[in-house]
């Protein structure tokens, strides 16, 4: 008997906006530091879209659009912002844990140390 395959597509299992929430927490968790996941899960997040929807409401050209969400693609901080709201996201930044903590243990400028 012989098995089957097909080829991975994360747009397949992106059928709600609670989907698209929970890939996007999940990419950032994973995300190295490079934007690599991040960039590939908006990505398959527009592509699930209208992407000629979505170049329209960012105000870019597709060929850009995919361009700048592509493997080697390398999108400016205002084209993430543009993509993510054109979805109805926000980007956000907050603090990572262990840099939380690190960051209390050091003394404020001025202050001094026992």
């Amino acid at each position: 008997m012989s098995e089957e395959y097909r080829r991975f597509d994360a747009a397949d299992y992106i059928k709600t906006e609670e989907n698209v929430r929970e890939l996007l927490k999940a990419a950032v968790d994973e995300d190295i530091g490079d934007g690599a996941v991040i960039r590939a899960v908006l990505k398959h997040v527009a592509q699930t879209q209208n992407m000629s929807a979505l170049a329209r409401d960012t105000g870019l050209n597709r060929g850009n659009l995919y361009e700048a969400l592509s493997e080697d693609g390398n999108p400016t901080l205002a084209t993430l912002l543009k993509v993510a709201n054109a979805l109805g996201l926000r980007l956000t930044l907050e603090p990572v844990e262990d840099r939380a903590r690190d960051a209390a243990a050091i003394p404020k400028q001025g202050s001094t140390s026992p």
